[in-house]
């Protein structure tokens, strides 16, 4: 890949593309340079659409909404210069029809241009600046054509073929369209974070994207003609009806005979993204790179998740969690680990709270559902502060295999936040050494009569009272002086 199209790929361009294609448009809000500018724009926001499942620093959305506002006072403009190419295409000189639409585009066009030359006025061009002296670092934090990315690429690729499948069924002008933003969406995905593969099915993806963009360029056009009473008689309106019909279901046609086959480019693309096995460990490492952008101190939250695994893994569950889901719960439990602290970015005192709230708003990555999200976010609440009770509402709402499951989960996470309570890693290590009649834990790098063991000691509580016995958490040390001895 060449510098420079490596260079085109990136925000810093694109954003810095938006400036000088600004300056260009308003000249003359030409085709041309309209159509430019809304491409860096379109590239920009796709891009922060992107991003922001990873990232959800404000900016992102200031951003969009920025370039929004122009994109859209442009796009009415767009579509008049592409009716009026239409028109021409359609129909000679001399039709009556003709005459009418071009009348009525152009009057419309000198509105529209007027209104883009007052959205560009009121764009803060130096807010864009400050943005893209900024974004384009964090974005760089999530590197081009990872395993991320495909993830997203297939949640992208999953919302477009179920739509191509309901537009096949009943062929509406809306099925269409929304076929046609989702393929764009799937598109832009792979444009702006996976760009090898991008390399080889852009062509392709574009290409259907005309298909359909045009389509949608000839309903517009046909009910906009409706609408000015362009036609001057049933005999005109019959022939232009034709017309578009022609236009349109050749470019169906065309559509399905690459899509609604067998061998369809649909099982191409499909092949080359994560398989459904591995889309529940990349949607956790898309959770933990969520949780990067937010947590102060993502090296602490990964060594307690690290601990919290090695707990889990020792400690029975025969009598606290019903159902074959031991690995699932696992996945919960690393997933609270992680993002416990996330809460950390708004504020320290009852951070707990915050970052529970942050997880239930998340929309559960592909592999996920959104009750294992409610789970891992209540285990977020319980690692610190009060104990779950059921006097508290959310708790109280879960069944009581729900509730003893939080409990578990939480219980772990409290002790595995207390051993690296300092952000030290003095504790590197535990393993579960028995169980009966006392719980006993062993602690490597733990020293008895410590602050930290008095913390330790308060925070094994709620395991106590999950299991109904006592938990003891012992030195490493002292078991190995014993074996010397």
């Amino acid at each position: 890949m060449s510098a420079i199209v490596e260079r085109r790929m990136g925000l810093a361009y694109w954003m810095e593309e938006v400036l000088n294609q600004c300056a260009k448009a308003e000249q003359s809000f030409s085709s041309d340079p309209v159509h430019d500018l809304r491409t860096a724009l379109r590239r920009c926001r796709s891009m922060a659409d992107g991003i922001r499942v990873f990232d959800r620093d404000p900016a992102w959305k200031k951003m969009r909404r920025a370039g929004k506002q122009i994109f859209g006072s442009l796009g009415d403009l767009r579509d008049t210069h592409v009716m009026l190419e239409w028109v021409e295409r359609l129909a000679p000189e001399g039709d009556a029809t003709r005459k009418n639409l071009t009348a009525f585009l152009i009057g419309q066009e000198q509105g529209l241009k007027k209104s883009a030359a007052l959205a560009l006025q009121n764009f803060d061009r130096r807010q864009w600046k400050s943005w893209s002296a900024k974004l384009p670092d964090r974005a760089a934090r999530v590197p081009l054509d990872s395993a991320v990315f495909a993830h997203l690429a297939l949640e992208r690729w999953l919302e477009a073929h179920t739509l191509h499948l309901r537009a096949l069924r009943n062929r509406s002008n809306i099925a269409l369209h929304d076929l046609r933003i989702a393929l764009k969406r799937f598109r832009y995905t792979l444009e702006n974070f996976l760009p090898r593969l991008h390399e080889t099915w852009g062509r392709d993806l574009k290409e259907l994207q005309d298909l359909l963009g045009e389509i949608h360029d000839l309903d517009v056009l046909w009910q906009t003609a409706i609408q000015v009473k362009a036609f001057p008689n049933s005999e005109e309106r019959a022939q232009w009806r034709t017309r578009v019909e022609q236009e349109r279901r050749h470019r169906l046609d065309v559509y399905r005979a690459k899509m609604a086959v067998r061998n369809s480019l649909w099982l191409v693309w499909r092949a080359s993204l994560p398989k459904w096995e591995d889309c529940r460990s990349l949607g956790l490492e898309r959770l933990r790179i969520w949780a990067s952008f937010l947590d102060p101190k993502i090296s602490h939250s990964k060594r307690v998740a690290r601990i919290a695994l090695q707990l889990y893994d020792g400690l029975p569950t025969n009598g606290i969690l019903r159902g074959p889901k031991r690995e699932s719960y696992r996945g919960i439990l690393q997933a609270a680990a992680l993002m416990h602290d996330v809460g950390r970015s708004r504020t320290n005192p009852g951070h707990h709270k915050v970052s529970a709230r942050l997880v239930r708003k998340l929309k559960p990555p592909l592999g996920w559902t959104a009750g294992e999200l409610r789970i891992a976010a209540l285990v977020v609440r319980y690692h610190r502060g009060a104990l779950p009770r059921g006097t508290q509402r959310t708790f109280a709402a879960l069944s009581q295999s729900r509730q003893h499951l939080v409990q578990f989960l939480g219980g772990i996470l409290r002790l595995a936040c207390a051993c690296d309570r300092q952000h030290d890693n003095k504790i590197v290590s535990v393993s579960v050494e028995s169980l009966d009649p006392i719980i006993t834990i062993r602690a490597e790098g733990y020293v008895e009569s410590t602050p930290l063991a008095e913390h330790i000691a308060a925070a094994r509580h709620l395991l106590e009272l999950t299991f109904r016995r006592p938990v003891l958490v012992l030195s490493a040390q002292e078991k190995v002086q014993a074996q010397a001895a």
